[in-house]
């Protein structure tokens, strides 16, 4: 862990102010401000401001006039050459676009380089003989540790270590699960949809893994860091504790797949189509054209009636009513012919009329036909009821409405009796 103590002074040189950044090295900052008799003076007093870290000695108006200021002109010249290319040469030569930006890349790069090598010789004046002492303080700075705990201790060198290995895990682990995908899922007959689930949970594993090693490799102890952030998960996972068993409710509906994409499902009376499976959660587009996004938790926690779980063809039902008056025989004969001819029939399937119930005012038939897809149930409910009333009306069938007889038992009152009430 960094430790700083700082400390004020005042002698007859001006003032100081001492930095000790244990156990490396120390910052001090002098300046003094006596009584100024002349502008003169009080810009020598301010020149002559100097920092001192470790056994180095900088002022800060030297270095801003010897190294940021040249710096700055060289990044300026380096933008306002860049633009005399693009407008003198790309412009005027009317090159092709696939040309023009290859040679503009290349200017850049050669650009770049010249800036860099300008940047370095600049740095390398201005330091001159003192560069081990620099680089002895660089290395102090970037060894300190900034968190300690136990035998583990990270520092600056070991984060800017850690990029590397880390970009190189990410890299490295994009490249497998493109390998996978292409050699092993897409030769599996799996839905796109389920493919993705699989390939980001195997990329989020494999970047874990590499995470880890990568941890390793840079020096952390990782017995120390799992005590941190089992800690840490504690508190993460009362908060994310949803999110967590969404999770793996979305791992548990790709591989044992109670739902697919495509399927008609119903669930808390939500009629729709299954459209995307993700990690989280699932979305379906309802029968009014709604999307709705389910966590996938309600999905493995509840009930799902999933009109295509094995077989898409479904099985529709009209019911309709007719008069006790009426010849049921033929009334099956004209409900069998409607059944027939609707449009979204299963022609291999058996079709059926039955007598349901005597109900108080008719008689209950059921029409029972297999259309091909649930999908299409709504269509086919709406053809058959408008196809039975048209065939009813031509065959003079009735269709009864709703009606109470009541039958007055006893004389009726007499007439006195009413009047005199």
């Amino acid at each position: 862990m960094i430790a700083v103590f700082i400390t004020y002074s005042i002698d007859g040189s001006g003032t100081s102010f001492k930095f000790f950044v244990r156990p490396h090295f120390t910052v001090i900052l002098r300046f003094s401000f006596p009584k100024f008799n002349s502008m003169k003076e009080f810009f020598d007093a301010l020149f002559s401001m100097s920092v001192t870290v470790g056994q180095i000695e900088l002022k800060p108006f030297d270095l801003a006039l010897k190294v940021v200021l040249p710096v700055i002109g060289m990044y300026i010249l380096y933008r306002v050459v860049l633009a005399l290319f693009r407008r003198l040469f790309f412009k005027k030569w009317k090159l092709k676009k696939q040309t023009g930006k290859r040679m503009e890349r290349l200017v850049k790069i050669l650009l770049r380089i010249a800036v860099l090598t300008g940047v370095v010789m600049i740095v390398g004046r201005y330091i001159g003989p003192d560069i081990p002492n620099y680089l002895t303080v660089l290395w102090n700075a970037l060894r300190e540790p900034l968190i300690a705990s136990g035998s583990m201790q990270i520092s600056l060198f070991t984060i800017i270590l850690f990029i590397p290995v880390l970009y190189g895990g990410w890299w490295l682990s994009k490249r497998v699960i493109k390998l996978i995908d292409a050699r092993l899922l897409s030769r599996m007959s799996l839905e796109k949809s389920v493919r993705f689930s699989i390939v980001s949970l195997a990329r989020y594993i494999l970047l874990v893994i590499l995470l880890i090693v990568g941890l390793s490799l840079v020096g952390i102890d990782l017995s120390t860091l799992a005590v941190m952030l089992g800690a840490l998960g504690i508190g993460i996972g009362f908060g994310l504790q949803n999110v967590v068993a969404n999770f793996f409710a979305g791992l548990v509906i790709v591989f044992e797949r109670p739902i697919k994409v495509g399927d008609r499902i119903l669930v808390q009376g939500l009629e729709g189509d299954v459209i995307r499976i993700r990690l989280r959660s699932t979305v379906i587009n309802t029968l009014t054209n709604e999307t709705i996004v389910v966590p996938n938790s309600q999905l493995v926690e509840n009930y799902i009636h999933n009109y295509s779980f094995d077989s898409p063809e479904v099985i529709i039902i009209n019911q309709v009513q007719v008069a006790y008056e009426s010849d049921l025989r033929r009334v099956v004969e004209v409900m069998l012919e409607v059944g027939s001819r609707n449009p979204f029939l299963l022609e291999d399937r058996e079709r059926k009329v039955r007598v349901k119930s005597f109900d108080d005012s008719g008689i209950t038939m059921e029409l029972r036909i297999w259309i091909r897809g649930a999908q299409f149930k709504l269509e086919a409910l709406a053809w058959n009821n408008m196809e039975i009333w048209d065939a009813f009306r031509t065959h003079h069938i009735t269709i009864p409405f709703p009606q109470v007889d009541v039958h007055m038992k006893g004389s009726p009152i007499p007439t006195s009796t009413v009047d005199s009430k």
